[in-house]
């Protein structure tokens, strides 16, 4: 009878010792992941999700609505204010993200980031698609200027702008003026009329 109980005692404390060592191995491969989990990765999980995103920016702006798309260096909202289409973000623009409490959790249990297309469209080449279908858009700047008109041109990393006003075709007598703007400078860039994302 001492002894059953002896190795019954010995059989709780190895059972112990394994649910600890299982616990520890779980916890040091979530810190693992956790390390991994790029913010690309967090916002792609939260493509089409409520309308509860708000982000800061680098210009002072804050943008409230649903994230569309994800690229491999931006991000693309749809407002909630529709005040034109989507607005393009690069994520260096990213201050801060605010959403509700499940959204955040959901997104630090990122898994999947996107597809493989998604995550090599470069901001530059998502402008360079808008170039080429001639949309509108304002963009806005880092130190809190905006310049609307229609994309010339978008190279490695800077557009050119040609200055109009919004709402008005691109053509020679509209245009005020051209910009030369760097992608570093950009906080962002809104579509002043549909077009669809790449």
């Amino acid at each position: 009878m001492r002894w059953e109980r002896f190795f019954d005692d010995l059989e709780d404390q190895l059972d112990s010792e394994w649910e600890a060592e299982r616990a520890a191995l779980d916890t040091e491969a979530e810190r693992l992941r956790l390390a991994k989990l790029t913010l690309r990765d967090r916002l792609a999980t939260l493509v089409r999700a409520a309308d509860g995103v708000s982000v800061e920016l680098s210009d002072g702006s804050v943008i409230a609505g649903a994230i569309v798309r994800v690229g491999a260096d931006w991000v693309a909202f749809d407002p909630a204010l529709r005040r034109g289409g989507a607005v393009l973000v690069p994520l260096s623009s990213l201050v801060a993200i605010g959403m509700p409490h499940a959204e955040l959790l959901r997104s630090a249990r990122a898994t999947a980031s996107g597809s493989r297309l998604s995550q090599r469209m470069t901001f530059g080449f998502v402008l360079r698609d808008l170039v080429r279908k001639r949309v509108p858009v304002t963009v806005g700047c880092v130190g809190g200027r905006s310049f609307a008109g229609t994309m010339d041109r978008a190279g490695a990393d800077h557009l050119d702008l040609a200055l109009h006003e919004i709402g008005e075709p691109r053509r020679g007598s509209a245009v005020t003026g051209h910009r030369i703007v760097p992608f570093a400078a950009v906080a962002w860039v809104r579509l002043d009329a549909p077009a669809a994302l790449p």
